[in-house]
């Protein structure tokens, strides 16, 4: 036999092997895709091209070559520029075996999270395992709307929500690793789940925005993040999510670092802050000019719908959400003149105060 045609003959049985009926294709890693107009969206030694929003800086971390969240405290870590049409593929793999785990990847979200909540807007991809079989929801790729955002599902939910239930069970447990293909493209949304297409949403709104890796109480590990952008279907003003203004946190959601008060007169819990009416909590940086946002909320039985702010020698009061009633979370925004000034949050008993972010401006606004 010519060597030629030995070497042709041995190409040609090993893809015949390697595309066998009983063969375990391996999952394709960024380095694969990179042909076919992909790049990747985790350059797998640090975070860089992603933001930290609203959880402590050791939630999300890199280790060997993989993103891993703690869950702890609940929250999310984006992207650091907004995506519109794209397909996307990650691999992701909880780490218990028993319990649930929960995480996420949030689609077309706000670069903050909504009003009262540690989460976006946006449309959430559901990163879900070990949770008990019910008629709403699922561990195999749920799509659905979150914190004011819209969408009509491909199948119509049995309750009547914006959620779309997968076609088949496909989700591995504990300890293996999933393979999500989210297909993005004017305002609707396709799910592959190790392999094949199981959910889907359209007419969403948002359909242009940030995405998102969620923190939700469980240890959850992410690589091979690729994405390939596809051309611009021309969404309207109204239906992209707002743009980054470059608020940062001033709180971790998990301890007072950064914060100084009377001992006993503040508490962290479930990532709010809390006062007990025994002392005000005050910024141990200062800040200025720029902006402050914050969401609080009073006891629904206080007789004051109120929350107090001292920036500086100013005094500023908190107004309600237009309608708001004692009990409900408002949403703040202040402007810092001048400066830099402390911040302090006048302390009454049940108060509650989350999403503390700043942003620095020449003007204070």
């Amino acid at each position: 036999m010519r060597p030629a045609r030995y070497l042709l003959l041995c190409s040609a049985f090993a893809a015949a092997v390697t595309a066998s009926p009983g063969s375990h294709p391996r999952i394709a890693s960024a380095e694969d895709k990179k042909d076919d107009g992909a790049r990747p969206l985790f350059n797998g030694k640090d975070l860089g091209g992603w933001a930290l929003v609203n959880t402590h800086s050791d939630t999300f971390f890199v280790k060997d070559g993989e993103i891993v969240t703690t869950g702890n405290p609940m929250g999310f870590l984006r992207t650091d520029r907004q995506y519109e049409n794209f397909v996307l593929e990650m691999d992701w793999m909880h780490v218990n075996k028993k319990e649930v785990a929960n995480s996420g990847l949030f689609v077309w979200g706000d670069p903050l999270p909504a009003v009262g909540t540690v989460y976006t807007r946006g449309i959430e991809v559901q990163v879900l395992i070990n949770y008990p079989k019910r008629d709403w929801a699922t561990n195999h790729g749920d799509l659905f709307s979150i914190w004011g955002a819209k969408c009509v599902p491909d199948r119509p939910h049995p309750k009547g929500y914006e959620r779309c239930l997968p076609s088949e069970e496909r989700v591995k447990g504990g300890g293996e690793w999933n393979h999500y293909k989210v297909t993005a493209n004017d305002g609707a949304i396709k799910l592959e789940v190790n392999g094949k297409e199981v959910s889907g949403v359209s007419n969403c709104n948002p359909r242009k925005g940030y995405l998102a890796l969620e923190s939700e109480g469980a240890e959850c590990h992410f690589k091979n993040l690729t994405i390939k952008e596809l051309p611009s279907t021309n969404p309207k003003p109204e239906e992209v999510a707002k743009v980054s203004e470059g608020h940062v946190s001033l709180f971790n959601a998990l301890d007072l670092k950064g914060w100084t008060t009377k001992e006993g007169a503040w508490k962290v819990s479930d990532g709010k802050l809390i006062a007990t009416g025994k002392g005000d909590l005050v910024t141990e940086k200062p800040v200025g000019p720029g902006q402050l946002i914050l969401d609080w909320r009073v006891p629904a039985k206080a007789e004051k719908n109120e929350f107090h702010v001292e920036i500086g020698d100013s005094k500023v009061r908190a107004e309600p959400r237009e309608g708001g009633k004692p009990g409900a979370w408002s949403r703040a925004t202040f402007a810092v003149e001048r400066g830099p000034h402390p911040v302090t949050f006048k302390g009454t008993e049940g108060l509650e105060v989350m999403n503390v972010f700043y942003r620095e401006t020449k003007e204070g606004k």
